[in-house]
């Protein structure tokens, strides 16, 4: 399966046959949220005046008369809300895999309490989601203006039915997502002083100094990339949120040199595979990637040095932007990049 972020020009609607019926009806009930990009606001929720407004990434101020408690949001986004003490009504995005259990990117969500409006890449039940009577829609936006995971040729219908709300998760480091969602749980109602929020942050911000460490006492060299049946991609540092962080940090990362559109990635044939030969590989754990075992019949994969010496790392490439999302991540890779060798 292609990387998602490749093909947005040709997402394709799944929305069932008659899932349209009645829509112009529900759209005309369920007015979207005004916008004012020129207010800068951000009033937690349940302020004197009972109204509530965020300005999101877009730079534009969603306002509503009270809280939002009806919240849908993309799986990573509502996890991200959940460690902060926000939770979700329903959630688009892969949510569960092929044997029922969650998808990693579901977190800490309780899925079977949520509703499903789409699991894969272009599938987002408008009907449904008319159905959840929903005041707020969040998601991540990897490009300006586009939120991730809702299709482009049914957004008009999807952002009419509720206000929106799109966090930047890409082309900024870690800590910035992070700290821009604990902003939104906190205009939502969330205590950011509670023991789990602040645990999760001691635990975080302990891993960053343990993964510096490691940087410094171990400066090997280290690969992100995600691999389907015809291609192999090699991230750029320079774009990835976690990337960016992780090189902050100290990490050592092969700079792809010829980026695709997008600047995410520098996508080579299995033929070519070969060109960088990093010390430890960052591989792409998601459901959308082909994963080690996959890849073991691709020869340019398993000549690759990092790969004979059995240091290939998972990388969960779309993080859940919380400090308990993202703790653990910094101490897998501080853990990786211990136990590397250098392979040349």
């Amino acid at each position: 399966m292609r990387n998602p972020r490749t093909i947005a020009p040709t997402r394709r609607s799944l929305l069932t046959a008659g899932g349209a019926l009645g829509l112009g009806a529900l759209l005309t009930a369920c007015g979207g949220g005004s916008s004012d990009s020129g207010s800068t606001d951000n009033a937690a929720g349940g302020g004197k005046s009972g109204a509530w407004s965020f300005k999101d990434d877009r730079g534009r101020t969603v306002k509503a008369g009270s809280t939002p408690r009806r919240i849908v949001a993309f799986t990573g986004t509502a996890a991200a809300l959940h460690d902060f003490g926000i939770e979700c009504v329903g959630v688009f995005g892969p949510t569960r895999l092929k044997d029922g259990k969650p998808d990693p990117q579901a977190g800490e969500l309780d899925v079977d309490r949520l509703t499903v409006l789409g699991n894969a890449w272009g599938e987002f039940n408008i009907e449904k989601y008319a159905g959840l009577r929903a005041d707020l829609l969040v998601s991540n936006m990897f490009e300006p203006e586009a939120l991730w995971y809702v299709p482009e040729e049914s957004k008009k219908k999807i952002l009419g039915l509720a206000p929106s709300v799109g966090l930047t998760a890409a082309r900024v480091s870690m800590l910035e997502p992070i700290k821009r969602y604990a902003a939104l749980a906190e205009s939502l109602g969330a205590d950011l002083k509670a023991k789990k929020v602040t645990d999760a942050k001691a635990r975080f911000e302990a891993a960053a100094e343990t993964l510096r460490k490691a940087t410094k006492a171990n400066p090997v060299k280290v690969m992100a990339a995600s691999g389907s049946a015809d291609l192999f991609y090699v991230s750029n540092p320079a774009v990835n949120a976690d990337l960016m962080y992780f090189r902050e940090l100290g990490v050592d990362f092969v700079v792809p040199e010829k980026l695709d559109q997008g600047g995410y990635f520098e996508s080579l044939s299995w033929e070519n595979a070969d060109k960088y030969r990093p010390d430890l590989i960052l591989l792409d754990s998601r459901t959308s990637a082909l994963q080690p075992k996959d890849l073991a019949a691709k020869p340019t994969w398993e000549k690759l040095p990092a790969v004979q010496a059995g240091q290939v790392s998972p990388w969960l490439s779309e993080p859940r932007f919380s400090y308990a999302g993202c703790a653990p991540l910094l101490e897998a890779l501080a853990s990786a990049i211990e136990k590397a060798k250098k392979t040349s």
